[in-house]
């Protein structure tokens, strides 16, 4: 039990804070509420681990003594963080009693046998890819909208991500609204899982902007685990299994109507039209597809509301009903300044894509207007 090492207290902060994302706040389990800190000859490893997903984060360190210990998340974290000199040294002896020293502060809490903690999640046999992090975080940011918030169908919960001929394709969908993102990915082997939705929104806390992160999946039907490479940080999560909407039928193969719009200059238009809807003042908004102007308005309770936009648009002119809300979250997501929409007509779906090329696609449902 007996440890003690020296880092830098600003590495050690940082763990900290990515190991923290895996904490349970409230478990049966009190060793799941604290971070293993596992000390081993040049570094000291910094475990969490919520039954779901579970972060270890490698710190350099001077270590005088090898050992573990548990010692309790939040209170680790507030004293480390408020600490002010550059170097901590962290103690703990046979009693659990753990020291922690820094400059002129000093600390000593009761932490708990390592052997109170789970073993983390194993991926086992596996397959993977490589891929930089700021590629694969562009992936989940520009998708992750779409992924449903109820547990009515789980597998909707997460994001599908599948790898083919060297493209790697990220799908999120709920039932009214798709979000695709692709990437060409250097590899060879067919892969297809499902990350949940929570992984996915933690992941995107730990990656950097530089560097590439090497993700692992299970192999074997009994392990349905993922592993999130990034050097000094990994992270471990259960796949959610289940049948996921065929992606490629739900996509509209032709359209009759092409419009190409400003995509900063169609978001305040359809901000501005959506002031007088709430979740209380519920309306769908009124979109008239011009040649050259895209009107919309809504009709609630309180009022009227009228706007348009300027736009280029080719094939028949149409008008179409749109949630707001749906509407607004696909074209947030977009990267590119030009937006083209494709339409076959008004009970289609709306397809969303970049002026050329296809590196996203966002499909929208419409609803259906009433005669006014």
């Amino acid at each position: 039990m007996m440890m003690k090492f020296t880092c830098n207290t600003g590495e050690l902060n940082q763990g900290i804070n990515s190991a923290l994302l895996a904490v349970s706040p409230k478990s049966t389990l009190l060793a799941l509420e604290g971070i293993l800190v596992r000390v081993t000859t040049k570094e000291i490893t910094l475990m969490s681990y919520n039954l779901e997903m579970g972060i270890t984060a490698i710190v350099d360190a001077k270590v005088e003594k090898t050992g573990e210990i548990i010692i309790p998340a939040k209170v680790f974290s507030d004293i480390i963080r408020r600490i002010e000199s550059d170097e901590v040294t962290i103690e703990a002896d046979d009693r659990c009693l753990v020291q922690i020293t820094g400059g002129v502060s000093q600390f000593t809490i009761l932490g708990m046998t390592s052997e109170e903690f789970p073993e983390l999640p194993e991926v086992g046999e596996a397959q993977g890819f490589s891929i930089p992090m700021e590629t694969l975080s562009s992936m989940v940011d520009m998708t992750r909208y779409a992924i449903a918030t109820n547990d009515t169908k789980p597998v909707q919960t997460g994001c599908l991500f599948e790898l083919q001929d060297d493209e790697l394709v990220v799908v999120a969908v709920d039932g009214f609204r798709l979000a695709l993102r692709r990437e060409k990915v250097e590899h060879h082997e067919p892969m297809r899982f499902i990350v949940p939705g929570k992984t996915l929104g933690e992941l995107l806390k730990l990656m950097g902007e530089e560097g590439n992160v090497v993700v692992e999946a299970s192999r074997k039907h009994i392990l349905k685990n993922i592993l999130f490479d990034m050097g000094n940080c990994t992270l471990v999560s259960r796949l959610l299994e289940g049948d996921f909407l065929d992606y490629h039928a739900a996509i509209p193969r032709e359209s009759s109507t092409n419009v190409v719009v400003n995509t900063r200059a169609l978001i305040h238009s359809i901000e501005r039209t959506s002031l007088l809807i709430s979740d209380r003042l519920r309306s769908p908004l009124r979109v008239d597809f011009g040649e050259s102007i895209i009107k919309m308005s809504c009709s609630t309770s309180i009022g009227k509301a009228y706007d348009e936009c300027c736009c280029s648009t080719t094939g028949n002119l149409l008008e179409m009903g749109f949630n707001n809300r749906f509407l607004l979250d696909a074209l947030k997501n977009v990267d590119t300044d030009m937006v083209r929409l494709e339409l076959c007509g008004p009970l289609s779906p709306m397809k969303v894509l970049p002026l050329e090329g296809d590196h996203f696609l966002f499909l929208v449902l419409p609803m259906r207007l009433r005669a006014e």
